[in-house]
């Protein structure tokens, strides 16, 4: 990187940029803004990182309006910088940005360039947090002594080492600029390369579908999008989490997409320790609850560290009821990685293991601070646990939703990512009401009560969604019987659930 470009401020001419257009973004321009939840985008960060270059090449490419806070204030006040510290002193200048927090998180389209300093104050990142995406550029400090070179107009750096004095301001800055979500290092990146992420952020949140669930304690979200695996970090730290964690995965799921994750975790500046665990129904035990015990403590896990479930429902009911009762319960973030998982385990904050005389019957309610989905993990689940995954698909569309059900008789499931999200919908609505399991979330046992039955008959040979597949359709000959159900929403439901290759029937058991 030459640094006299970055402290010249020669890119912001726009004169050196790469041209591309982000022309997925088109959409969400300001006609689309309130759709896309993002009326702004804040680059905020130490100075010499790139904000007023980076933001200037961001808004050129959006076709957004461009702000730099710190230039605003000077032209309203008729000085510089320095002239304002000098005359008014720093607290008069801090109390300036405040109030133009306020006013810009109340306009639309801007691309923000904040000072170092802007968002330091919770009050201030909290008001242009709600308007938009915030963003922290950081750098290396030998990289930052370089680009500042020798210039002038930082009151800050009015001293003579210039190296004590940026540690200094970054050690005291480093909890605040640690709960901005997103963090890009600039250090040997060029202003069109940093650009370029920030737009791909900017996509991805776009994107990406937040499904609210409302618990008694308050409320999470569940993230759905694809690539989010990659930004587990960022959405785990956006929700308050940090420090020392522990992602529970399975060998085989682990090889995957564990690396992604802890790179992203890392990179958040969380310190994950990643534990194995056999696959497998047969290892949802309260054995296997021990051994996560033994690697909590010995991994130096307290109250506060979060545990990262990777993997598909028996990951998420094993770490999960883990968390709930390791120190009496610590943070938990479900990344469900099988369909199965995705629409109905990771959502409504049951949690269990099995015992010798029956499934999940050692289990606790303990809501997890956020869900994320990516349905590219889909991409490596095998087609018969993805299609056992479209039981409970199925499920949610017989029991909350016949615009899903009808989507499937017709199209299938495609697009993944809506039929994905509506039978997430379907599943928080129902445990919205009825977190407890005392009246309506009944609902969603549909399919389990003969479903359970025949998964332990079968050793769980039988995949979970089969099993379910096949307690859906003896449950509807039940109900049809009783007077409960019409026999033509018997045999769609039959059709549907053979049209996904689910099987209908289950035999060589006897009666008792």
């Amino acid at each position: 990187m030459e640094v006299s470009k970055w402290a010249s401020g020669e890119y912001e001419s726009g004169k050196h940029a790469s041209g591309q257009a982000a022309s997925s973004l088109q959409t969400c321009k300001l006609a689309n803004l309130r759709t896309c939840k993002l009326a702004n985008l804040i680059i905020t960060g130490f100075m010499g990182t790139g904000k007023t270059s980076v933001g200037r090449e961001v808004a050129r490419r959006l076709g957004w309006e461009f702000v730099d806070m710190d230039a605003l204030i000077e032209e309203r006040l008729g000085m510089s910088i320095p002239e304002i510290f000098a005359t008014y002193g720093e607290g008069f200048f801090r109390r300036q940005e405040k109030e133009l927090c306020r006013e810009l998180a109340q306009r639309r389209g801007l691309v923000i360039a904040t000072g170092g300093g802007a968002l330091v104050p919770e009050e201030n990142r909290r008001v242009l947090g709600e308007s938009g995406l915030l963003i922290c550029l950081t750098c290396e400090v030998d990289e930052l002594l370089r680009r500042l070179g020798e210039v002038e107009d930082r009151p800050l750096l009015e001293v003579a080492d210039r190296r004590r004095r940026i540690e200094s301001l970054l050690a005291q800055r480093r909890e605040a600029y640690g709960r901005i979500p997103h963090h890009i290092d600039t250090t040997e990146l060029t202003v069109e390369e940093v650009a370029e992420r920030v737009i791909e952020l900017l996509r991805s949140e776009v994107a990406m579908e937040r499904i609210p669930v409302r618990t008694p304690g308050g409320g999470y979200e569940v993230h759905l999008g694809r690539g989010l695996l990659a930004r587990v970090g960022d959405l785990a730290r956006r929700r308050g989490l940090r420090g020392r964690a522990a992602l529970v995965t399975n060998p085989t799921v682990g090889g995957l997409y564990a690396p992604a994750a802890v790179e992203s975790l890392r990179k958040a500046g969380f310190d994950p320790l990643v534990i194995e665990v056999p696959d497998g129904e047969a290892f949802k035990t309260l054995d296997t609850v021990r051994f996560l015990y033994d690697r909590f403590v010995d991994g130096g896990l307290d109250r506060a560290s979060p545990v990262f479930a990777l993997g598909g429902g028996v990951i998420g009911d094993t770490a999960g009821f883990a968390a709930a009762t390791y120190m009496r319960g610590v943070p938990l973030v479900q990344l469900p990685t099988s369909l199965l998982a995705m629409v109905d385990a990771s959502v409504g904050g049951k949690v269990a293991v099995d015992h010798p005389k029956g499934k999940n019957l050692i289990g606790a309610f303990h809501q997890p601070e956020l869900v994320i989905v990516d349905p590219d993990v889909l991409a490596t689940l095998p087609e018969g646990e993805f299609r056992a995954g479209l039981a409970e698909v199925i499920k949610a569309g017989v029991i909350g939703s016949p615009a899903l059900f009808e989507h499937l008789e017709r199209r299938g499931a495609e697009p993944l990512e809506w039929v994905i999200g509506e039978a997430i919908r379907v599943k928080a609505a129902v445990v919205e009401e009825d977190p407890y399991e005392r009246g309506r979330r009944a609902v969603l046992n549909l399919g389990h009560t003969f479903g359970h039955a025949l998964e332990v008959l079968s050793g769980f040979s039988l995949r979970h969604g089969e099993a379910v597949a096949v307690g859906m359709a003896i449950a509807a000959e039940v109900a049809v019987g009783l007077g409960l159900c019409e026999g033509s929403v018997r045999e769609r439901l039959m059709a549907l659930l053979r049209k996904f290759g689910l099987p209908t029937a289950c035999g060589g058991y006897e009666p008792e």
